[in-house]
């Protein structure tokens, strides 16, 4: 089972910079939710794309799609995004 970081109301601000909505024209991909919850998974863990665990799918296609949403400028639209309302929910402060 995979643990999932992505709340509902995170996905409803990002969901709209994905590629491959079913409104788009062209193939979409399976389950772009998923597909994020990946990213972050590798993100996370700082592990190579061949160690993404088989619950995202297989580590070529995910980091296929993963390049094409690079060059396409959906994660910094994505961050954007999501510092529009910022809720400093993982800030840390570090002092000596």
């Amino acid at each position: 089972m995979i643990r999932t970081i992505l709340t509902d109301a995170r996905w409803e601000v990002i969901a709209p910079h994905c590629l491959g909505r079913e409104c788009d024209p062209g193939r979409a991909g399976p389950d772009p939710m998923l597909f994020v919850e990946a990213v972050l998974w590798i993100a996370r863990t700082v592990c190579p794309w061949r160690d993404l665990q088989a619950e995202f799918g297989g580590f070529s296609p995910v980091f296929k799609r993963f390049r094409r949403w690079v060059k396409a400028d959906v994660f910094y639209r994505m961050f954007t995004a999501l510092a529009e309302d910022v809720d400093f929910e993982y800030a840390m402060i570090h002092s000596q």
